[in-house]
């Protein structure tokens, strides 16, 4: 009896959750509101700006769940109706420039970066709050702003910028996860090698789990932005390429991070095209690329370690994956005082919501070194597609993080 009226009380619960969740069509028109913001300062003031407003013919993210998270991210959006103050949607991320902010460079120089976001084009006006937290998890910046859907400054993008390649179509278009490669450092005449390298790729994300047992949720898109230059810059060779997305190595003065800056540069290409997660392939032989959670995942495709790396940084920008590998103890980004957002890292600040279950049957531990550091943070296994480029599957921690992150989308 007990186990029945235990039943009975989450298909209640679930019942309730499902009567109070809004409906996608009472808030929201089939289209896009994208959001342009300028973040700017050093690393004792910050400042966001809204730098400008853009509306996109249909919307490719999620249509349930509207107002949940599934990761806190390092910053979040939260959009509000303005007439009852209901949340509608929520959205969280990582970006450059908070990782910026823990540089030397920041205790100098104030910067601006670009930052874009996605939301469903409300009906009617509503309000927006973008906040981004600490390494503590406090907000240091936050800023409000309302949108009228009415506004004839609201710029529209009616056609696509470039063609596009459909790699793979999802069992169900209208309940899926929307991923789009996009082209860079590839001429006009180089398109069909972009998107074989974007089949090689997606080859190589299938092949580890969940993604293999989840094949279907996947709708998959080429982007065909085409570079007046073949590959990319590489500025302590003295190499400045004219590409599609004028990407470039020594990020942050770091020799193998790869990255874009012009982020408006990169979602207009994207514009037209299904997407909501981005895969920028980068056509050098030059290793390194880069992950941001819930911004994009950039990777350099005529290497040797292209598939790995893809792979792992999908890890990032897709699953909010944290490295679980030592690089530097002197520059720390995690403390024991506060637990991180990433899934398959801890400081056992607050372990309880992370991998216990795989701990108690086996399957998992606690292993420390992770997160940059040797000393104060823990993984669940000794290696996983997370840590090494030799290591051939995402361990258990990360495939119950990424299966969960994936049902969160989908179901």
């Amino acid at each position: 009896m007990k186990t029945r009226h235990f039943l009975f009380l989450l298909f209640a619960m679930a019942l309730s959750v499902n009567v109070k969740a809004q409906n996608f069509d009472d808030y929201f028109t089939d289209n896009t509101l994208r959001l342009d913001y300028s973040f700017a300062g050093n690393r004792n003031h910050q400042n966001i700006y809204v730098d400008e407003l853009v509306k996109v013919n249909r919307w490719y993210g999620r249509r349930k769940r509207l107002d949940q998270l599934p990761y806190e991210g390092n910053g979040q959006i939260t959009v509000t109706d303005s007439l009852s103050g209901r949340v509608i949607y929520r959205h969280s991320f990582s970006t450059l420039f908070q990782e910026w902010l823990s540089s030397e460079e920041s205790k100098t120089t104030p910067k601006s970066f670009e930052n874009v976001f996605l939301v469903p084009f409300p009906k009617q006006t509503v309000n927006i709050k973008v906040e981004l937290f600490d390494y503590h998890r406090k907000v240091f910046a936050s800023m409000s702003h309302t949108v009228n859907p009415n506004d004839i400054l609201i710029r529209s993008i009616v056609k696509p910028t470039y063609p596009y390649v459909t790699l793979q179509q999802a069992k169900d278009t209208t309940n899926c996860i929307h991923i789009a490669y996009v082209a860079e450092g590839y001429t006009k005449d180089q398109m069909d090698d972009f998107v074989n390298d974007a089949k090689t790729a997606t080859e190589a994300l299938f092949e580890h789990e969940p993604f293999k047992k989840m094949r279907d949720v996947f709708n998959i898109v080429c982007v065909e932005s085409e570079s007046q230059d073949e590959g990319t810059s590489s500025p302590h060779d003295h190499i400045w390429k004219n590409t599609a997305l004028g990407s470039h190595f020594d990020t942050f003065y770091s020799e193998r991070y790869l990255t874009t800056l012009h982020l408006k540069r990169l979602h207009d290409n994207l514009a037209g095209s299904p997407y909501e997660h981005i895969i920028v392939l980068v056509n050098t032989e030059q290793y390194g690329g880069g992950g941001i959670y819930n911004s994009y995942n950039l990777s350099s495709t005529k290497g040797p370690f292209f598939r790995p790396v893809v792979v792992h940084e999908f890890g990032h920008s897709f699953g909010g994956l944290g490295d679980e590998y030592e690089y530097a103890d002197n520059d720390p980004i995690y403390f024991s005082d506060t637990e991180p957002w990433e899934p398959n890292i801890t400081t056992k600040a607050d372990f309880s919501q992370k991998w216990q279950n795989l701990i108690d049957s086996g399957k998992a531990g606690l292993v420390e070194g992770g997160g940059y550091l040797s000393k104060g943070v823990w993984r669940g296994l000794p290696d996983c597609r997370m840590r090494t480029n030799e290591h051939k599957e995402f361990c258990a921690v990360c495939q119950q993080a990424l299966q969960y992150l994936i049902d969160f989308y989908t179901k």
